[in-house]
């Protein structure tokens, strides 16, 4: 019985029909022709059907270009050598249309792996240039953190050719090291200075506990101040004593300026009472002034002044404004002392006398001057000497008014 791509012979053999001839695939001896040509049609449409399969898993890109032709190459062997009856030249044309599509994954592939190693490249160069800069600083806390994200990242990446990947893992973990050194250096000298800092503030912290029972008020106040400088120029000392001695310096302080602050509370109670007594002074200061007799003014301030001492201190919030009071009316009459002063200068009296009298003088010369001509009748003379004796009794009376000031 004949076939399209097959034939079955007299004896049962089942032939297929190539490009270079038919070939046998087989016998088939129990049943009739129609069977047999059945039975090896179907094996074809199996291995079509595995033909396909493989068709839509290698375009989809499923499979690597390497495993594709690995696939491709176990599927010709079973075409070529197919014991089956069909197309059997349209399945290896079709596997063979393959190899175009598997070239251009590679290709793809290739251009896909060269960018990622390009990216890959280009983020392990900036992960290495971030940890130099990092290495350079110095945040100890946020720097170890950022590193170790760093080098999650770097992990994460795709390696790169190799001398490339080597060199930028070389920056990257020398920039690491330089870090990890520097901070342990920056932690091993801190550790140190806050044991030196411990040392100190113990040896403060006794000192305060020295005092806290003091009665000299200034001098220990003065030497707490000391103390509390010399504390903050220490810094700190290991977090775990660090607020323990804190403590200790802190409650001496409250044990002294409570008790001190005791006592002047009870020094101000007594200080009120001499400010009202000084403020019933400061009422008959101020009626000292304006001054009109600077003598009797005088005499009253020593006397308010004396009261004054003999009052006593007033609590610390009032000194200044009683004080400012008091030295206001005492500058008053200052103030007057000194204008009288001026006005009765020995000096500056003799020289206004002296004026006077020369004024005086020189006035009685012009006089008779001016008698004799006139007796002339000379007019141009007359008119000279009386405008001259103008001024000169002019200048003369501003002399006795000067004198008269001087002389009180």
């Amino acid at each position: 019985m004949s076939h399209e791509w097959g034939r079955v012979g007299e004896d049962g053999t089942v032939y297929v029909r190539t490009a270079d001839g038919e070939r046998p695939v087989g016998q088939y001896p129990a049943g009739s022709p129609e069977d047999a040509l059945a039975f090896y049609t179907r094996r074809y449409e199996a291995l079509a059907l595995e033909v396909q399969l493989l068709e839509q898993r290698v375009n989809s890109g499923v499979l690597s270009p390497e495993e594709a032709a690995e696939a491709i190459k176990t599927v010709r062997a079973q075409v070529t050598d197919a014991n089956a009856v069909g197309d059997l030249a349209s399945l290896s044309g079709r596997l063979d249309a393959l190899s175009p599509v598997l070239a251009s994954q590679r290709k793809a592939r290739q251009e896909e792996k060269a960018q990622r190693a390009a990216e890959s490249k280009s983020a392990k160069e900036a992960i290495a240039a971030e940890a130099e800069k990092i290495a350079e600083g110095t945040d100890w806390r946020g720097g170890a953190n950022r590193l170790r994200d760093l080098l999650d990242q770097w992990k994460s990446l795709p390696r790169i050719d190799r001398a490339s990947d080597d060199a930028l893992w070389r920056r990257f973990s020398s920039a690491r090291t330089t870090y990890t050194r520097h901070r342990k250096a920056h932690f091993a000298e801190q550790n140190e200075r806050r044991e030196s800092a411990r040392v100190v503030k113990e040896r403060l912290a006794a000192e305060a506990e020295e005092l806290a029972d003091s009665t000299e008020w200034g001098p220990t106040a003065g030497r707490f101040r000391d103390l509390m400088r010399q504390w903050k120029a220490a810094g700190p000392a290991p977090r775990e004593v660090d607020e323990q001695l804190w403590q200790r310096f802190r409650g001496a302080q409250d044990t002294f300026f409570g008790a001190r602050d005791a006592v002047q509370a009870e020094l101000d109670r007594e200080f009120t009472a001499n400010a009202e007594v000084k403020e019933g002074l400061l009422v008959e200061a101020e009626k000292l002034v304006p001054v009109d007799d600077l003598e009797t003014a005088k005499k009253s301030f020593r006397d308010i002044a004396e009261r004054w001492e003999a009052a006593g201190k007033v609590p610390r919030d009032r000194i200044k404004e009683l004080e400012g009071r008091l030295r206001k009316v005492e500058q008053q009459i200052r103030s007057a002392e000194d204008e009288q002063w001026k006005r009765t200068d020995p000096e500056k009296s003799a020289r206004a006398d002296d004026m006077v009298s020369k004024l005086e003088a020189a006035i009685a010369v012009i006089e008779a001057d001016l008698a004799a001509a006139r007796a002339a009748d000379d007019a141009k003379r007359v008119q000279e000497l009386e405008d001259n004796l103008a001024s000169r009794q002019s200048f003369l009376d501003m002399a006795r008014r000067a004198s008269a000031d001087y002389g009180g």
